[in-house]
């Protein structure tokens, strides 16, 4: 099997018809230039050692580099194996609330914020775990289903904010029927889901739900963020600077709390546990740790070709041609210009 590594260098090619354009160019002006300093039978009497030949050999010698060298920029491989490798791993869902709680400010810059840094630094550990993204407010939305691909993941996740979901709410019950639902349930593999938010005004009765996730061999582990003794929800105009804070319809500034209680509860029959989001701590890295004790389960193998670089095989032709072209003159070979001059 055959494939260029860097298949990007080989639009430099488009420039070799501009190069030989160049190269024709400047001997036809340099042949009028002589031609109006001398006629055509002068030129062997002025210029007796100059040779056209050579030349034209020159430059077609710099010209075939060139490709060469074009072709080895784009690491022309070839395949010698496939092999059959094995995915294992565990699956993850985070469930993440983007509702306007989650702009307090009491975990800086603010709430949410601090959640997406955490989610990022967790994608970058991860080594063969498949995770993925539910964002809820009033309603669950998949973000990004379950997947390895870990750069679409960072994308994926930077373009989340508090516009991703409309509805106001904090639906906690029915993100975990989401994910319950979004596992691949035919695949033997160890689940577990992360719930992170401030737990306020939930909707529904979560138990049944969180019975229901456990009973199908799925763990689950809450991070709790915001303060206790509650935060008011700052409001940002156009140009996104704060215009103030979220009041309720008598004027009061409306206070959002953390409900430490419900996620203790979910994490106590989810079989995972609870953590306290801080400004300080890493909470995903500690649950991480804990996901990392779960047996990892093979849920797919995938082909892969081993590749081995071709490179040289252009490189060094062009330095050979571009040594040869260094050593060859310009100028008539003098055993030619002898039997010139013998057979005159």
């Amino acid at each position: 099997m055959f494939r260029f590594a860097h298949i990007e260098y080989l639009n430099l090619l488009y420039l070799i018809p501009v190069l030989i354009f160049l190269v024709w160019y400047t001997q036809r002006k340099t042949s009028k230039s002589l031609l109006s300093f001398a006629n055509k039978k002068m030129h062997s009497v002025l210029f007796p050692l100059r040779s056209r030949f050579k030349n034209s050999i020159k430059y077609s010698l710099l010209i075939i580099s060139a490709v060469l060298i074009i072709f080895s920029l784009a690491n022309p491989q070839i395949g010698t194996k496939i092999e059959e490798v094995k995915q294992v791993g565990i699956d993850v869902f985070i469930l993440l609330d983007v509702s306007n709680s989650m702009r307090a400010e009491d975990i800086k810059p603010n709430r949410l914020e601090k959640a997406k840094h955490e989610i990022a630094k967790l994608i970058r550990k991860l080594q063969g775990d498949r995770i993925g993204l539910i964002v809820f407010a009033g309603r669950p939305y998949i973000q990004f289903p379950l997947t390895t691909d870990y750069s679409a993941a960072n994308l994926f996740l930077s373009a989340v904010d508090f516009n991703t979901v409309p509805q106001q709410g904090t639906a906690i019950g029915a993100s975990i029927e989401l994910a319950v639902r979004s596992f691949k349930q035919e695949e033997d593999t160890k689940k577990a889901i992360i719930v992170i938010t401030d737990g306020e005004d939930h909707e529904g009765d979560l138990m049944p739900v969180v019975e229901d996730a456990v009973g199908k061999g799925i763990q689950i582990y809450t991070i709790g963020l915001g303060s206790t003794t509650g935060e008011p929800i700052p409001l940002y105009n156009e140009s996104g600077n704060k215009s103030g804070y979220k009041k309720d319809r008598q004027g009061n500034v409306v206070l959002t709390k953390l409900d430490e209680t419900t996620l203790k509860e979910i994490a106590s029959i989810g079989n995972g546990a609870y953590y306290r989001g801080t400004n300080t701590d890493d909470e995903l890295e500690k649950i991480y740790n804990d996901l990392a004790e779960l047996e990892a389960t093979e849920f797919g193998a995938t082909r892969i070709t081993e590749y081995e670089d071709r490179y040289y095989y252009f490189l060094i032709p062009a330095f050979i041609l571009l040594i040869l072209e260094f050593f060859i003159s310009n100028k008539k070979s003098m055993l030619l210009l002898k039997l010139n001059k013998v057979s005159k």
